[in-house]
């Protein structure tokens, strides 16, 4: 049944290495389900039961997602409420607060109709094959960018915003900047205080969990991502309980392990909030889901081709097959966050560690779907897998995405400039969008002023325009 459904052996895969890299892709981005519903209310401050909402909606819109592109798409891409958007929409709510007098709730439950009319909108625009248009517009040059430019994002985000250490010194602190960034002077360990074995350990666990995966996937062992994440695990749960005297798995002594659907059904789910939206002014509204849309589109688009790319999905013109049904998964998720009561859920960078696991076909987004859904009712045993263990799954698909830069014709100034600029803005900015902008902004300028205005396309001199105003209107 799983053949016919999934085409394995077309596919060059079996049952076990799709599970393997469906439970690789969970490993890396399981910090969401508890990070989402803290972001979106504050750590908590709007009480345990937006808290609990939050939480559901995130483990059953993102399920919703993977198994759209599971089942319509039959790629192996996870989805989940995306980082720096779930931010934004945080800051929404609160704005809404202070626009219209309402509880940081009925804000909340109004900005939920943003999303909800963001989703419609990508519905449509798939269905007619607007967003595959916006995906072909795009050069093959900056197309070929893309991978490498995510895999210096996902390197940084290993090393750096990944693992944030604490202490009464304050923090976060990180690895590049606060660790290797002070070690001449010693400046490391005075500044961290307390927080300073935490982060030498953070480090160890990294570094060997990156030698562990790159020798088992040397040897040939397609498991190695996940064999060395769960090695890398064990190495710093016993650190932590032999060298800092901390017991890693104390949070189970008293965790529950029922889902909080009462508090679910109290705050978000189907609480979209119309009178509240229709209190904000038109011209913020018609913003807002323009934002939302822009930003969503292209770190979507990014993240599909990037990882398409790393996988061999790309056709000689560097276009993926079933792009529409991808990105229509994407917009169905939107829409299930939007009445479950999460932000715009979108397509995850961390998809290519399980791609790197061999990942190859809607199978692996269903198992990452499946094991989403039964962090409803697990999500304790989730939350112990330390941020230092999916670093080095992070830093190795990082390194390996960056082979990518073979195809980039470097005698093409009108080609490297462009990703040369995406290989800095995508891990600076942390927006695959943003980082595709700037492409597309220097390649037409490049061909424009070298008279070669005519090689550019009506659809990339309008992305263009659409990214310059933006950024000026962010400004």
């Amino acid at each position: 049944m799983l053949e016919k459904l999934f085409k394995l052996k077309e596919n060059n895969t079996t049952v076990k290495t799709e599970i393997i890299a469906g439970l690789t892709t969970f490993m890396t981005m399981a910090y969401i389900i508890a990070l989402n519903p803290n972001l979106l209310t504050n750590f908590g401050a709007e009480g345990s039961a937006l808290w609990n909402g939050v939480f559901m909606a995130t483990c059953i819109a993102s399920a919703v997602g993977m198994f759209v592109m599971a089942f319509v798409a039959d790629k192996p891409f996870a989805m989940a409420p995306g980082m720096g958007l779930n931010s934004f929409f945080a800051v929404v709510a609160a704005n809404i607060v202070s626009l219209t007098g309402m509880t940081y709730l009925e804000s909340f439950q109004s900005a939920l109709c943003i999303i909800f009319v963001e989703g419609i909108v990508f519905i449509i625009l798939s269905v007619l094959n607007v967003r595959e248009k916006i995906v072909d517009a795009i050069p093959l040059g900056v197309r070929l960018g893309i991978a490498p430019a995510i895999g210096m994002m996902l390197m940084n985000i290993g090393f750096g915003s990944n693992v944030g250490v604490y202490s009464e010194a304050g923090g976060p602190f990180y690895a590049m900047r606060d660790f290797f960034g002070a070690l001449t002077a010693g400046l490391a360990k005075n500044n961290m205080g307390s927080g300073y074995g935490t982060m030498v350990l953070t480090v160890v666990t990294m570094f060997v969990g990156l030698f562990i995966i790159v020798i088992l996937a040397q040897k040939g062992i397609k498991a190695a991502v996940i064999l060395g994440m769960l090695v890398s695990s064990a190495i710093y749960w016993m650190g932590e309980a032999l060298f800092l005297h901390v017991n890693p798995f104390a949070s189970l002594a008293d965790a529950s392990f029922l889902p909080p659907f009462q508090d679910m059904a109290q705050t978000t789910l189907f609480k979209l909030n119309f009178s509240g939206f229709l209190q904000i002014d038109w011209f913020t509204v018609v913003t807002l889901i323009v934002t939302f849309c822009i930003i969503d589109m292209f770190d979507t688009i990014g993240t599909l081709v990037g990882t398409a790319s790393r996988a061999g999905m790309l056709d000689k013109n560097g276009k993926m097959p079933k792009m529409k049904e991808a990105l229509l998964a994407d917009a169905v998720g939107t829409v299930a966050g939007s009445v479950t009561g999460t932000s715009t859920v979108t397509t995850f960078v961390e998809s290519a560690s399980g791609v790197e696991a061999g990942g190859r076909t809607g199978l692996t987004a269903l198992t990452t779907g499946i094991v989403f859904l039964a962090c409803m009712f697990i999500s304790p045993i989730a939350a112990i897998i330390p941020a230092a263990a999916t670093s080095s799954a992070l830093i190795y698909v990082g390194v390996l995405m960056l082979t990518g830069l073979k195809n980039v014709h470097f005698d093409d100034m009108s080609e490297i400039v462009p990703v040369a600029l995406m290989l800095i803005a995508m891990p600076v900015s942390g927006s695959i969008g943003h980082a595709i902008g700037i492409g597309l902004i220097a390649y037409t300028i490049i061909k424009v002023f070298t008279g070669k205005a005519k090689e550019v396309t009506v659809l990339t001199y309008v992305l263009s325009a659409v990214f310059l105003l933006k950024f000026f209107l962010a400004a």
